[in-house]
């Protein structure tokens, strides 16, 4: 297949239409669609339908994962010398090894041809360098969107094409597996990536950045020395473990503090789909306000949403879908913003460590989830709750630190952004 990189020339940022966004964006659908069942779906797998030890398979995921979120920074910097190396002509061929190894590894992991105790050798093997495909993907992706530079406006819609749809990836993922089964799912998956990585060959190209004669891409370590960014990295993880707190309980609170296990499509639809319709809204909000502003209020806005959430008991349904309704409209913010920041820091601070910068964003992503499991699933026990309680107590406890938890860690995130927001402001 032959790839025409469509170049964008010299000077200011050329305006960033809706047919540059959808093929710029289009490679986020199946890099989500493939991350839930890798994060989600394979511990069910392999403990479940492998009979294999869930103390081992625990063990591998977490050692391999591990190894993955460690290798984020190095991954961003060796993007980043591929966009400078031969005027970039070097990174769609490597995206598109990425996009190979991830299918291949995608098939050995979730059509295995061992089990028991066997498996778990095999789900170690295949996983990590599923892992890293998938990372570099990722990664060099964002890198890509950070490069193309413009205003805030332009950053945002930027960052909303490529996130609104990985939420379709997202939605896809939740639902085309039960629907249609993991060998239709696992064509989607390599078909979507072909498809992606067509249209990014056809998408605005990241204009060179500056660098003196012979200089090599900048360090794994450069983002460190951007004050701005350190600062946004600190509101972004206290933001984003806010929000992965919910995502790990939401399931418990809803099979045993709500009693609904058939509403959970509704619910969760209710959620992304909101989260969908909402980017619109976000972008208008940072035409007019500003990307602080907007991110500030849809953190307000998430807090609003969910204070009242511990109340909810037994039958709540239609008192939970207006929850899942106003969190999914907040998410949205989440969805636009942060990026558009992250993308102000690189480019008043070093353009050419886009990579470095995505590396270390997404390691921090991964973080958030980790902590937030290794947090809520511990703290729930202590207070005395388990799967399948009726014990009041117990779901009290899930209630808090569902909900109530996360509405400190927000109020704590708004209140770094506002202390900060002239320090970011001065980078967008």
């Amino acid at each position: 297949m032959t790839m025409t990189v469509h170049r964008s020339s010299p000077g200011a940022p050329a305006a960033f239409g809706s047919s540059d966004g959808l093929r710029y964006g289009l490679l986020g659908l199946p890099v989500a669609f493939v991350a839930l069942p890798l994060y989600v779906q394979l511990p069910a797998l392999y403990a479940g339908e492998l009979a294999a030890p869930v103390a081992l398979v625990g063990l591998a995921l977490g050692a391999t994962r591990l190894v993955d979120a460690a290798a984020d920074p190095f991954i961003g910097r060796a993007a980043d010398t591929l966009f400078d190396r031969d005027g970039g002509r070097r990174v769609l061929p490597a995206l598109a090894a990425a996009a190979v190894l991830l299918a291949a590894g995608a098939a050995a992991l979730f059509f295995p041809p061992l089990r028991g105790e066997a498996a778990v050798a095999w789900l170690a093997l295949a996983l990590l360098p599923t892992s890293l495909a998938f990372s570099g993907l990722a990664i060099a992706h964002q890198a890509w969107g950070t490069r193309l530079g413009g205003d805030a406006p332009q950053r945002a819609r930027i960052v909303a094409w490529r996130e609104g749809l990985g939420l379709v990836g997202v939605l896809a993922a939740t639902l085309l597996p039960a629907l249609a089964g993991l060998a239709a799912s696992w064509c989607v998956l390599t078909a979507t990536l072909a498809l992606g990585l067509a249209a990014l060959a056809r998408s605005p190209f990241p204009r060179a950045a500056p660098r003196s004669a012979g200089a090599s891409a900048p360090s794994w370590r450069a983002p460190w020395r951007d004050r701005a960014f350190r600062s946004l990295l600190v509101v972004f993880v206290a933001n984003g473990i806010a929000a992965a707190l919910p995502a790990a309980l939401v399931l418990f609170f809803i099979r045993d503090r709500l009693q609904l296990p058939a509403w959970e499509p509704l619910f969760l639809a209710a959620y992304f789909g909101c989260a969908f319709a909402s980017i619109p809204f976000w972008l208008g909000l940072v035409r007019r306000r500003g990307l602080i502003a907007a991110w500030g209020i849809g953190m307000l806005l998430a807090v609003a949403a969910f204070c009242a959430t511990p109340a909810l008991g037994a039958g709540a349904g239609v008192a939970f879908v207006a929850v899942c309704v106003a969190t999914g409209l907040a998410l949205g913010a989440d969805l636009v913003v942060p990026g558009a920041l992250l993308a102000g820091c690189v480019q008043r601070a070093e353009p050419r460590a886009a990579g470095a910068y995505a590396g270390w964003w997404t390691l921090a992503t991964k973080l958030n989830l980790a902590l937030a499991a290794a947090t809520a699933l511990p703290l729930l026990g202590a207070l005395g709750y388990a799967p399948g309680t009726r014990d009041e107590r117990a779901l009290d406890a899930l209630g808090g630190v569902y909900a109530g938890l996360p509405c400190l860690l927000k109020l704590g995130a708004f209140a770094l952004l506002w202390r900060w927001r002239d320090r970011l402001e001065e980078r967008t």
